[in-house]
C-alpha cells in the first residue's frame, strides 16, 4: 500500500512539475501586447472645434500608430478598443484591455476649452493619480463625462459623479502598481511629441482618469492638442499632422519596449541595475509638470549637469537683473534665437530636485533640464 501511494505522489509531482514548466512557457511565449483606444465615437463626439470633432481625430491617430507598430514589430500583438465610429463603454475599454491581459494601454483624446475663453495649445501625456490643479480637475471631468451616456452609470461606477470634485477624494488613495512603468512611458512619449512632432509641451501631468483606474497594466492618456485652439485643430486635422503625432507616439513605445527587452533579457542583479537607469520622470507635479528622462550611454561621455531652468528671453540679461527676482549665480544656454537662463548645477538628480521648491518661489513654471557639454539633451 505504501509502494502505490508513493508511486501515485511521485506521479502527482510529476504532472504538476510538467504543468508549472508549461505555465512558465506560455508566460515567456506569451506576446506583448499593446491596447490602442481612441477616445469617444459614435454618438460621444468628444471635445467640439470650429471645423473637426475629437472621435474622428483621434481614431484616425490611433490606427496609424497601430499599423506602425505591427509594421515594425510583428511580435506584438495590437488590440484596438474601437477602430470605427462607435461608441463604446469605458468599462468595456478596459475589460478589453484586462482580458487580452494586455502589457500596455494608450488612450488617445484631444484637449479643448470653453469657447469663452483663450485657448491654450499644446501636448500633455497623463498617468493615473490625484490632481491638485483645477486645469487637471478639468480635464479628467472632460473625459471621464463620457459615463453620462451609458445606462445606470451611478451602480456601474458606484455612485462616480465626474462633475463633482468629491468623487475624485477616491483618488487620493489609489495606490498604482503599475504607476512608475506608466511614467516611464509618459516621459518617453511627451518628448517624442514636443521634439520631435515639434508640439507645445505641457507635460506630464496626473489625473483622476476612470478608464485609467480601471486597468491592471502600464497606461497613459494622450491629450493631441487643443482643438480649440485654431492652430492645434489645423495640425491634428492634416494627413501630416496626424502622422507625425502617431508617429512620436510610436517612437515613444519604441523606445519603451526597448527597455523592456534590455531588462528582461538581463540576469536578475544587473536587470536591477539596469532598472536603475531606465527613463524616467525626477517628479511629476499636479501642478507644473517636470520631465527628465536619462539619455544613452552614448550621451553620457561629456560632462553631465542638471539645472533649473526657470526663464526664456531673446536678450541676454547681465548677472544681478531684475528679471531674475534676486536670484544669483545664473546661467544659460542658446536655444536657436533664445536664451535659456538657468539656476544651479549638479550631476546629483536627489540634489537639483531639493533645489526646486526655492526656484519655484519665484518662478512657479520652472522645471529641471540636462546638459552635456552645455548642451540640453533633456
Amino acid at each position: 500500500m505504501y509502494q502505490y501511494k508513493t508511486y501515485f505522489l511521485f506521479l502527482f509531482l510529476l504532472v504538476m512539475v510538467v504543468f508549472s514548466s508549461t505555465q512558465i512557457t506560455f508566460a515567456q511565449n506569451k506576446p506583448f501586447t499593446v491596447v490602442i483606444d481612441p477616445g469617444h465615437g459614435g454618438r460621444d463626439p468628444g471635445a467640439v472645434g470650429a471645423n473637426s470633432q475629437e472621435k474622428n481625430i483621434v481614431l484616425t491617430v490611433g490606427l496609424k500608430l497601430g499599423e506602425l507598430i505591427k509594421q515594425n514589430h510583428p511580435d506584438v500583438r495590437v488590440i484596438y478598443t474601437r477602430d470605427t465610429d462607435r461608441f463604446v463603454e469605458l468599462r468595456q475599454r478596459a475589460q478589453i484591455a484586462n482580458r487580452a491581459n494586455a502589457d500596455l494601454f494608450i488612450s488617445i483624446h484631444c484637449n479643448a476649452l470653453d469657447r469663452r475663453r483663450t485657448s491654450p495649445q499644446g501636448v500633455e501625456t497623463f498617468v493615473l493619480g490625484l490632481h491638485r490643479s483645477e486645469d487637471n480637475l478639468a480635464v479628467a471631468k472632460k473625459e471621464n463625462s463620457v459615463i453620462l451616456l451609458e445606462e445606470d452609470y451611478s451602480v456601474t461606477y458606484a455612485g462616480f459623479n465626474p462633475n463633482e470634485p468629491e468623487s475624485y477624494i477616491m483618488f487620493e488613495f489609489l495606490a498604482n502598481e503599475h504607476l512608475d512603468q506608466s511614467i516611464y512611458f509618459a516621459t518617453y512619449v511627451q518628448n517624442q511629441l514636443v521634439n520631435n512632432a515639434n508640439r507645445t509641451n505641457r507635460g506630464v501631468r496626473q489625473a483622476g482618469f476612470l478608464v485609467l483606474r480601471e486597468v491592471a497594466m502600464p497606461s497613459v492618456l494622450v491629450e493631441l492638442g487643443y482643438i480649440s485652439n485654431l492652430a492645434d485643430e489645423r495640425f491634428m486635422m492634416s494627413t501630416a499632422g496626424q502622422t507625425s503625432l502617431a508617429n512620436a507616439i510610436y517612437q515613444g513605445f519604441k523606445q519603451y519596449k526597448t527597455s523592456i527587452d534590455r531588462r528582461t533579457a538581463l540576469p536578475g542583479n544587473a536587470a536591477q541595475r539596469q532598472t536603475q537607469t531606465a527613463p524616467a520622470i525626477i517628479s511629476v507635479d499636479t501642478t507644473t509638470p517636470v520631465i527628465i528622462a536619462t539619455t544613452t550611454e552614448s550621451a553620457l561621455q561629456g560632462v553631465r549637469e542638471f539645472r533649473i531652468q526657470f526663464l526664456s528671453d531673446s536678450r541676454l540679461h547681465q548677472e544681478g537683473a531684475a528679471v531674475f527676482k534676486g536670484l544669483s549665480s545664473v546661467t544659460h544656454y542658446r536655444d536657436g534665437a533664445m536664451y535659456r537662463y538657468t539656476y544651479g548645477s549638479t550631476s546629483s538628480r536627489e540634489e537639483i530636485n531639493r533645489l526646486l521648491p526655492t526656484v519655484r518661489r519665484h518662478f512657479r513654471d520652472a522645471f529641471i533640464v540636462e546638459l552635456v557639454d552645455g548642451q540640453r539633451i533633456r
